[in-house]
């Protein structure tokens, strides 16, 4: 049964009232989203097309190298990027070839300008993905660049070993190419409030953890964007965008709760689109407890993840069960049968893991009861009520969960480590290829590898994986790792989730991308 979360809503008469008085007020103004006229001369001028966006996560940074705001809001870009079969294609480079195993040559397109006028060459590249690289240390891990040299339009990079992958690790939005010398001229604190890349809109202000005022790159290299001017809220809670978008407040909300998806429908003016992702929402262990070190106690808590529940009662229908990382449409997705919830069974684990009941039926093992710290945030609606569900489905099984909901869930998983496990949510895909996760989710020092997870048995796989181009073979070893993965229950994947997004129907020429990555665009247009 699902745990209904308190929810906040605006009255009726009040709303009603409020946007009354907006038209009211729109009506006497001279600016009015119609056609307007100039002051002083009676000619009538178009009026700028804008689109206002509320997104589910906060960001206190537009730095490029360490958070992927700068891409989805096309202020800066990539060298290859993903089209919408998810396969690698150009994007700022134009071609790119493989010499032998560890290097790669890559041709920079000609013509094109940073958004403050100079020139894109392979000597602006290097200096980027230098600085990337010294911004990010998964990401110079996850590179393994060598050596860089620039001579006009080509760029030369040496891997530290041989790397079939390396261009698909360009599409990863931490290597958004920017202007390194307008960097030195702002200062890096300035900087990162508001980068120059090469991408169609650029950064008017910036408030942190607020949202940022985008203005159109006049000079796009790939034809100015349709749009004037773009505002981008940020808001984690998910009934705020979603009466935003309902009160005609913003045109797209990112993230929608399931259960407001019927009454944005109903309305004549918007419309949802509800899409399989890439994505997978997930119980992220931490192996530095002493509780969940066992697998045993990790197992267990796998089988009380009501999956059935999830899927039906918080989701809506708007997601399918995981039987690992990696959706099953997918052609290295686990063919392994969904774990169906079974207390039974966790409870037989739990007691071969020493825990025995004790005062009111609770576990308690050398007189310790099972009590277990649980992160969960609300930028992803769903996940709170994922972790109140397994809280209730837990407390029948004798073990205490004490849930705490954070803000910045990556920043407090890597500074805090008095957590046992947490619901998270990462694109297990987003590149069309599984080695991305594995080698970032469960290698030590990997970017999403926030409790330092390292798994003997799996390590050497994934060595196979990083050295094997074949198509073909890398699904094959994928599901090798797979196999390893739900053997040692380092996490326990619940749902795949659809990509929930409304948005008014004046908006055309959009939809919303299965990787997540590229929001705004300059194909996007208002009617």
């Amino acid at each position: 049964m699902l745990l209904q979360s308190s929810k906040k809503h605006i009255g009726t008469l009040s709303l009603s009232t409020v946007l009354a008085a907006a038209v009211l007020l729109a009506g006497c103004s001279s600016s009015n989203g119609a056609e307007g006229t100039a002051p002083g001369s009676g000619a009538a001028v178009p009026a700028s097309k804008k689109v206002t966006l509320m997104y589910h996560f906060k960001s206190g940074s537009l730095d490029p190298s360490n958070d992927y705001i700068a891409v989805r809001a096309g202020i800066v870009e990539t060298l290859a990027k993903l089209n919408e079969n998810l396969e690698v294609q150009p994007w700022l480079a134009s071609k790119w070839e493989a010499k032998d195993p560890v290097t790669w040559s890559l041709t920079i397109r000609d013509g094109i300008q940073f958004q403050d006028g100079t020139p894109l060459d392979a000597a602006a590249v290097k200096a980027s993905l230098e600085r990337s690289m010294q911004a990010s240390k998964p990401l110079g891990g996850a590179l393994k660049i060598a050596s860089m040299e620039a001579s006009g339009q080509q760029l030369t990079i040496v891997t530290r070993e041989p790397h079939p992958s390396f261009v698909s690790e360009l599409v990863n939005p931490y290597t958004g190419i920017i202007s390194t010398e307008a960097e030195k001229k702002a200062g890096t604190a300035a900087f990162n409030q508001a980068p120059v890349g090469t991408g169609p809109f650029r950064v008017k202000a910036f408030t942190p953890n607020v949202g940022v005022q985008l203005e159109k790159n006049a000079k796009y290299w790939d034809g100015a964007a349709k749009l004037d001017e773009v505002e981008w809220k940020f808001n984690e809670d998910g009934n705020v965008r979603s009466m935003a978008l309902q009160a005609k407040e913003v045109d797209i909300a990112t993230q929608l709760p399931a259960e407001t998806v019927t009454a944005i429908s109903k309305d004549a003016e918007l419309r949802v689109e509800s899409t399989a992702s890439l994505r997978v929402h997930f119980l992220l262990f931490n192996p530095a407890r002493d509780a969940v070190k066992d697998v045993r106690v990790r197992r267990a808590l796998d089988l009380l993840l009501n999956r059935e529940s999830i899927v039906g009662d918080i989701m809506l229908g708007h997601a399918t069960a995981a039987n690992g990382p990696f959706n099953t449409r997918l052609p290295f997705g686990s063919k392994d049968p969904v774990t169906a919830s079974d207390p039974e069974q966790a409870k037989k684990l739990l007691a071969e893991a020493g825990y025995v009941p004790g005062a009111g039926g609770k576990l308690e093992k050398d007189g310790k009861p099972l009590t277990l710290d649980l992160i969960t945030y609300k930028g992803r609606p769903e996940l709170p009520l994922i972790a109140q569900l397994l809280q209730s489905d837990a407390a029948k099984a004798g073990i205490t969960l004490n849930i705490q909901t954070v803000e910045n869930i990556d920043t407090y998983l890597r500074q805090n480590k008095d957590w046992d496990f947490a619901t998270y949510s990462n694109l297990s895909a987003p590149r069309g290829d599984g080695g991305y996760f594995l080698s970032s989710s469960l290698v030590p020092g990997g970017s999403l590898n926030a409790g330092g997870i390292s798994i003997d048995k799996l390590n050497p796989i994934l060595a196979r994986l990083q050295a094997t181009s074949d198509p073909k073979q890398r699904s094959e070893i994928t599901q090798e790792a797979v196999a390893v993965v739900r053997e040692e229950v380092p996490h326990a994947y619940a749902v795949y989730p659809n990509l929930i997004v409304g948005m008014n129907k004046r908006v055309s020429d959009w939809k919303p991308g299965a990787e997540e990555y590229y929001i705004l665009t300059n194909k996007m247009d208002v009617k």
